[in-house]
């Protein structure tokens, strides 16, 4: 085992942070796939509006790749089918059954799992229509069925703001989540890394077997498994590593042991817009409106999918993400106030700079939608640099995207990159650039050039 130590980062304090304890939530009454989430799918409809559909039936694929298909995350009748411009899918919605049929694969044991083949396990994953819970990097992209990664990163911890306590998601999971490690394992001629929170207490962590276990500490984005991979396994030209989050894991292993999907997970729902910030057991794609019923304070907010940094704005009568395991609400701030971000602001009011890098106390903010400034100029002051634990420079990576200037890019390491690694540099960027989405206009250039 190691240990690793992160320093450069930052843990931005927000109101509004989830309780220790699980709420078994509200039934939903209806679940969705999104997917315009996907990247680099074309995605082709297997039903139609009115169709009956089991859990786990898969509902649409993949005209880039057909074996991967993506599983319904409820049972019941196909009630919407959103289409956008240029009749792209936007929202596959299930209104769910009171009984909900579902799909089924082979059943193993888990003493039989470490001897099942490769090919046996790829397939009762396309079977089950599950292959997209596999994420590959450089990309950070849904994994070739075809390829071989070099490794397996599962990251154990979350350090991004509001998010999951992994610690007490997997409590009562040890079984699936180790059975879910050891399918993993089968997929690869390396090591699946796991990391683990440094002062984890949590038995399907600590005691996790067939894995290279790593303890990690510092702020975020330490719980990043980019950073993690950067850290551990780095990823060279010629690469591919595979990434699983660690509730998703959980899944894998259920699949197996009951030859069923199971999409329950554990979801943090806070932020400073909501009453009684909590973790719900709940399940993937379910209606973010069943989640914040009677939760959301007065006002005008913005509902995301995911956390503070990296979500996606999906609005009351959106659906949660597919991989997403955080809901966060924010009040909407259209004010200016005066001079704005070099406040020295008190316990009260806005997340200032001063207070984010002084660090006065502990208190939480009230983190709202305003930015405190506009785009302007580039000021090199380091800024990026002191909230980046990368071995990259990212201003001459950013200079070079704006270039389009893909040998520099790849000199300069973007293969490595995702822009959730970034996201802090967006947040402390006093020239108010938006860095993590200059590089994923960079990868989204490299992957045409490969």
């Amino acid at each position: 085992m190691t240990d690793i130590r992160i320093r450069k980062g930052h843990n931005i304090k927000i109101s509004g942070a989830p309780k220790p304890e699980i709420i078994t939530g509200e039934r939903p009454a209806k679940v969705a796939l999104v997917p315009v989430e996907f990247r680099y799918v074309k995605p082709k409809l297997l039903v139609k509006e009115g169709d009956v559909v089991q859990l786990g039936a898969p509902l649409f694929f993949d005209k880039r790749n057909p074996q991967v298909r993506w599983a319904s995350p409820g049972g019941g009748t196909v009630s919407k089918i959103q289409f956008g411009p240029r009749r792209v899918i936007e929202k596959v919605v299930v209104a769910l059954d009171r009984e909900e049929e579902t799909f089924t694969v082979p059943v193993y044991d888990q003493d039989s799992l470490s001897s099942l083949d490769r090919g046996r396990i790829i397939e009762t994953l396309l079977k089950a229509s599950l292959w997209p819970l596999i994420r590959q990097r450089p990309f950070n992209k849904i994994a070739n069925p075809d390829d071989k990664p070099k490794a397996i990163f599962v990251s154990g911890l979350n350090t991004a703001p509001l998010t999951v306590d992994l610690d007490l998601a997997l409590e009562g999971q040890e079984r699936s989540f180790q059975a879910g490690l050891t399918v993993l394992n089968q997929l690869t001629d390396g090591a699946v890394h796991l990391t683990i929170p440094s002062k984890s207490r949590q038995p399907a962590l600590t005691g996790a077997e067939n894995v290279v276990l790593h303890r990690i500490s510092g702020p975020h984005p330490a719980g990043n498994v980019g950073i993690q991979i950067h850290h551990i396994d780095p990823i060279n030209p010629g690469d591919v590593v595979w990434t699983v989050t660690a509730q998703q894991v959980v899944i894998l292993g259920k699949l197996f042991l009951t030859g069923r999907f199971d999409p329950t997970i554990i979801v943090s729902v806070g932020g400073p817009s909501v009453k009684n910030p909590i973790h719900v057991r709940t399940r993937m794609g379910v209606a973010l409106e069943t989640l914040l019923s009677d939760q959301l304070k007065e006002g005008d907010h913005r509902i995301l999918s995911g956390d503070v940094l990296t979500g996606r704005k999906a609005g009351i009568d959106g659906y949660l993400g597919f991989y997403d395991t955080t809901v966060s609400a924010i009040p909407v701030n259209k004010q200016r106030p005066f001079l704005g971000w070099l406040r020295l602001g008190s316990k009260k009011t806005i997340y200032t700079l001063t207070r984010a890098y002084a660090a006065f106390g502990h208190e939480r903010f009230d983190f709202t939608t305003k930015k405190n400034g506009s785009a302007r100029a580039l000021v090199p002051i380091n800024a990026w640099e002191e909230v980046l634990p990368m071995d990259i420079l990212p201003n001459p990576l950013y200079r070079s995207i704006l270039a389009r200037d893909v040998e520099e890019m790849e000199k300069l390491g973007i293969l490595e990159c995702d822009e959730e690694d970034f996201a802090l540099c967006t947040f402390a960027c006093p020239s108010k650039i938006n860095l993590g989405r200059a590089i994923r206009q960079g990868l989204d250039l490299m992957e045409k050039e490969i």
